[in-house]
């Protein structure tokens, strides 16, 4: 059982940066792949980036790319995503992923086990 604890939301202007954090707390990420979905009000839950924790390699969502950064802190055993250039479309909760997608299903949620609970994010002037 991995539980998933998210960090770093909050409130900010338009073109700001947040860094967002998720750690697996009792245990490691392993050989899971790491992701980080959003979900805005009326709208599915959609996929933002991801990783595999022990092979690398990042897979990121054409919304976010150029501006989003997803990365491993491996001291600290988490993931994090650092948000650049925020627009008002970035506003949702962002939640934390862990399973074993296959290349072809890293940005469906089914392939993912664990979630965390969500951190809001709010880009607004």
């Amino acid at each position: 059982q991995v539980q998933l604890v998210e960090s770093g939301g909050g409130l900010m202007q338009p073109g700001g940066s947040l860094r967002l954090s998720c750690a697996a707390s009792g245990s490691t990420f392993g050989d899971y792949a790491v992701a980080w979905f959003r979900q805005s009000p009326g709208k599915e839950r959609e996929f933002v980036a991801s990783l595999r924790w022990s092979a690398g390699g990042t897979w990121y969502a054409t919304a976010v790319k150029g501006r989003f950064s997803i990365s491993r802190d491996r001291a600290m055993g988490a993931v994090t995503l650092q948000m650049n250039n925020l627009r008002p479309e970035d506003t949702a909760v962002y939640y934390c992923a862990a399973g074993s997608p296959i290349a072809s299903t890293m940005q469906t949620t089914g392939a993912y086990y664990y979630w965390g609970q969500g951190t809001r994010v709010t880009v607004s002037s």
